[in-house]
């Protein structure tokens, strides 16, 4: 449709009518996963900022706190004493957000108040012994090491009785937070599969019963059409300077989603075969992931020369499958697609965040850098560390 052309102020002059360009005019993308539309409004992205600016992060840390709970050989919280680990260790959070056990629910005082007793498990999961070293400042060796524990606390968790799903996270920066800047993540698992995950293995079921295979991607289970390979194999096939790939290797690929919220979102997933979960994973493509989790963490760092703050969470099947055992056909948990949410709220700068407030609390949600220009901007950014620079 056409629309009015943008004077040199950014507001629209009706007396000049141009073609659409995404890049310009403001439109709705869908997100097929949660199936919400996110608004785009490219030509706020000139908007003066004169609101709340975050407070410097810290750029140097030391290689070991005597305070921190999480550094080898001190106290938590609890008491209890960290061991003197050399590689990524884990333990059980002192702080749960959900118990083992749960009591029966109440009989509820009306049909609109119901409750619903859950119960589980948390896991803190420390990346490295060394208290300065975020995911950007490991070699791959490492993040190795981060990702076998991903595996072991999965399958140990999900195979747990009455657990139904696993989440592994990280929030990274004290503005997600973040109330240690040790490098850690969390699990979470309990009795039931949360509202985000839900919806999208419901997308995914869907489209795999009743979508259509429009191109050569790799098939889901049952030889039907993946939504997510569908849409990885597409991005891929667009020309680098013109899409949304960030970086990709073999296995892999990371891209800033058409349907982005956050200004420098990034999902990242295998795309030349389909894997459910991380425990399908193959040595080579263990190696790969950490490879581009090391360049994608890097190039976060590098955009404004910061620890980059963000919330990374992986999405996959609720639990392993159990040996020997088969999901009935109209199972949603069959139709996961193994990948990572990346959400940033960094948006001008170290300082200027992206706030999630008005409108897109009462309406839907907004951006004003397109997909498009954050891919490019991520894309041209150097894979050596800022810190590492400085320090030559």
């Amino acid at each position: 449709m056409a629309m009015s052309k943008l004077s040199a102020a950014g507001r629209y002059d009706p007396l000049h009518m141009a073609e659409f360009d995404p890049s310009t005019h403001p439109h709705r993308r869908f997100n097929p996963l949660i199936k919400e539309y996110v608004l785009v409004s490219p030509h706020r992205t000139k908007r003066p900022w004169l609101g709340q600016l975050e407070p410097p992060q810290a750029t140097t840390l030391p290689k070991y706190d005597p305070a921190c709970y999480l550094c080898p050989g001190n106290s938590r919280t609890s008491g209890q004493k960290q061991p003197v680990y050399e590689n990524t260790h884990s333990f059980e959070n002192d702080f749960a957000a959900v118990l083992p056990v749960a009591p029966e629910a109440p009989t509820p005082l009306h049909p609109l108040m119901t409750v619903e007793p859950v119960h589980g498990a948390c896991d803190v999961i420390i990346f490295h012994p060394r208290h300065d070293l975020t995911m950007s400042r490991l070699q791959p060796k490492e993040i190795e090491q981060v990702i076998e524990e991903w595996i072991r606390i999965y399958v140990m968790r999900g195979t747990q009785e009455g657990i139904k799903y696993v989440q592994l996270f990280e929030n990274k920066g004290a503005m997600m937070g973040c109330s240690n800047p040790h490098p850690h993540g969390q699990s979470w698992a309990h009795s039931f599969v949360p509202t985000i995950p839900a919806q999208e293995l419901r997308s995914l079921k869907q489209y795999a019963l009743t979508g259509s295979q429009v191109s050569e991607a790799p098939k889901g289970p049952g030889d039907r059409p993946c939504l997510l390979c569908e849409y990885a194999h597409a991005e891929v096939k667009v020309a680098k300077d013109e899409g949304r790939v960030v970086v990709s290797n073999n296995h892999w690929v990371a891209l800033v989603p058409w349907w982005a919220t956050w200004p420098f979102e990034i999902l990242l997933l295998p795309y030349r075969r389909h894997i459910a979960a991380l425990d399908e994973l193959e040595e080579e493509e263990k190696q790969a992931f950490a490879e581009i989790l090391s360049k994608v963490t890097r190039r976060y760092d590098n955009l404004f020369s910061c620890s980059f703050a963000y919330s990374m969470g992986i999405h996959q099947r609720p639990v392993p499958v159990p040996k020997g055992s088969t999901h009935p056909v109209d199972d949603e948990k069959q139709f996961a697609h193994l990948h990572l949410h990346f959400d940033p709220p960094l948006l001008r700068s170290a300082t200027v965040r992206k706030f999630l407030v008005g409108y897109e609390l009462m309406g839907e949600a907004q951006r004003d850098l397109t997909p498009e220009q954050a891919a490019a901007r991520l894309r041209d950014l150097n894979e050596v560390h800022y810190l590492e620079n400085l320090q030559e």
